[in-house]
């Protein structure tokens, strides 16, 4: 047997909402909401606790909770409140439901966690508490993944937080392709520099697509100076058969950068091939070489 919602409200309750869009102005919004089940497989509506979650209400969210409303009610399209709470950034609320045993590897219909929502919002603080709540940092789903979102939105700290937490740098999926691609095609420099310094493969993209050739598509002459500055191949050439430079528009700034690169120098070569040798998981190591400091930065492109 369910209950109502929180408030005395019955099946059918007329809420006004003024989130919704499309009605006519002036006409008061509406969602009906459906009756809340105390069984946490349950699919129902959007509910009080999916609001006061999101809307950072913890005093709310507890006394919902105190009433018995399950802590992993879901919407129909499978969003719990800690989806919620992440997605608004409420750490105490994230907090309280995970203490009061929410799911932390809850998935909605399109595939995101609670651990994705936090790095869509740029939450590190929520991030982080996905992570020591367990929550994983590989996903089986090819549509989307928390290191993408990160890589994507620019959210370097918690792209570096899932990093630390053993998240595949160069993982590739089928739309997306990898991190740097997806940071590339977003033009978020803080974030492809964050990938490269910790190993990320600058030659892997989309398929035969290079993040060389999404920078160069995008605009971004820094992300295509930093991707060069790498070991980025600006010959390679694409499905179509197309160079970086094929793509640049004329008299841009990308073209000019492209052209202005000359071969690699002695030294680039040798930081590229050292750093190759070394590997992504031993790239920490190089700073504890018995090397000058200056040589130690220089491979650390610090």
């Amino acid at each position: 047997m369910g209950q109502g919602w929180a408030g005395g409200g019955n099946v059918g309750e007329v809420a006004k909402d003024p989130d919704k869009r499309g009605k006519k102005e002036g006409r008061p919004q509406v969602r009906v909401f459906s009756w809340v089940s105390l069984s946490p497989d349950f699919w129902s509506d959007r509910t009080p606790l999916h609001e006061a979650a999101y809307q950072g209400r913890l005093l709310h969210l507890r006394n919902l909770i105190a009433q018995g409303f399950h802590v992993d009610t879901l919407s129909l399209d499978r969003v719990s409140p800690l989806h919620e709470a992440c997605l608004g950034s409420h750490y105490a609320c994230a907090k309280f439901l995970l203490d009061s045993g929410a799911n932390v590897e809850a998935v909605s219909t399109d595939s995101a966690t609670p651990l994705f929502n936090s790095c869509s919002s740029g939450s590190a603080a929520c991030v982080r508490l996905m992570l020591q709540h367990g929550a994983s940092t590989h996903t089986p789903y090819q549509l989307v993944s928390p290191l993408h979102e990160a890589a994507k939105k620019g959210h370097r700290e918690c792209l570096e937080l899932l990093l630390s937490y053993g998240a595949h740098i160069d993982m590739e999926l089928q739309v997306g392709g990898t991190p740097l691609y997806s940071a590339c095609t977003a033009q978020t420099a803080a974030c492809v520099r964050a990938l490269l310094c910790s190993g990320a493969d600058v030659r892997i993209g989309c398929g035969q697509d290079s993040p060389l050739h999404a920078a160069v598509r995008s605009g971004g002459a820094d992300v295509v100076d930093l991707l060069l500055d790498f070991g980025a191949d600006g010959c390679c050439r694409n499905a179509e058969g197309k160079t970086p430079l094929d793509l640049s528009l004329p008299n841009s700034t990308v073209r000019e950068t492209l052209q202005k690169k000359g071969p690699c120098s002695l030294s680039q070569l040798c930081r590229l091939g050292i750093r190759r040798s070394l590997g992504r998981s031993r790239l920490h190591r190089a700073s504890g070489l018995f090397l000058p400091h200056s040589i130690k930065d220089f491979l650390l492109y610090q």
